[in-house]
């Protein structure tokens, strides 16, 4: 079977992000690639997504690519053969990456450094995993998706392109997004809101509607900031600590740090903020 390109239209400049996917079900991870930011993206030539068919070099009735483990044990495996015979024939860019348990945690850092590669492949596990030799000899590095199982690697290969390709200019409509997302600075994204402003009583912070985008600013750091603190106080801890500034935003804005004491700094910023009411999630 031959590769499946996401479509696109006419001759355009070489695109700011090539991905080749490797798998033995390459019609659904195509069909997802076509859709919604991917599909616009594709079609506008900013991005390129190639999707191969691990089979496309078996030559036995049944198209195999699997086997039994040596030793026993449930479940089949991915055999070498037919999967070295595979990148040998497509040759892939590269790095080649593995979706893998074993692999690196996918973290915004990592996504950040494949998007400044701007050209990766990456080869999807099935069954119980792949025979050692392909991640010893062929691929150039594993990356896992988290702590968990999936049925194969297709899921992990669909994360890893969609958060690559958030960050290629021209992807996302608002070019200011990516910045603010979740884990981008090293915390949570501030709390959104829309329409309307009162919904059975809960009311959109006050801040927000006032027109002042200096305090609007100020409130949305200072959410995030508390937003971690409360949910994911080991990214604080990773970024050595609120600095007094963060400690000083979150004072004005009411927020309690005692709290927030082992994250602090300073010994000012472990003072008990004074009580009050405050527009924070």
């Amino acid at each position: 079977m031959p590769p499946v390109p996401v479509p696109s239209a006419g001759m355009r400049p070489p695109a700011a992000l090539r991905v080749e996917v490797l798998t033995i079900f390459p019609e659904i991870v195509a069909a997802y690639c076509a859709e919604a930011v991917f599909g616009r993206a594709v079609r506008a030539g900013i991005i390129d997504v190639v999707v191969h068919d691990l089979r496309i070099a078996t030559s036995d009735p049944h198209r195999s690519v699997d086997d039994a483990p040596f030793g026993g044990g449930a479940g089949m495996v991915l055999a070498p053969g037919p999967v070295f015979a595979a990148v040998e024939m497509i040759a892939p860019v590269r790095p080649l990456y593995l979706l893998s348990p074993a692999g690196r945690r996918l973290d915004q850092a990592l996504v950040e450094e494949l998007a400044a590669i701007g050209r990766f492949s990456l080869l999807c596990g099935r069954y119980e995993g792949v025979d050692q030799r392909i991640a010893d000899h062929l691929v150039d590095g594993e990356i896992s998706l988290g702590d968990f199982v999936l049925a194969g690697g297709e899921l992990a290969a669909l994360a890893v392109v969609e958060a690559v390709a958030r960050l290629v200019p021209g992807v996302v409509g608002n070019a200011e997004s990516p910045k603010d997302e979740s884990f981008t600075t090293g915390l949570l994204e501030h709390p959104q809101y829309t329409r309307p402003a009162d919904f059975r009583g809960w009311e959109v912070p006050e801040v927000l509607r006032g027109g002042d985008h200096a305090a609007v600013a100020a409130w949305r750091r200072a959410a995030a900031l508390w937003r971690t603190i409360e949910r994911r106080g080991d990214l604080i801890e990773a970024r050595g600590g609120l600095t007094e500034d963060e400690v000083q935003l979150l004072v004005r804005h009411g927020y309690p740090l005692d709290a927030a004491a082992p994250l602090a700094t300073s010994a000012r910023g472990r003072r008990r903020a004074p009580a009050k009411e405050h527009d924070g999630p």
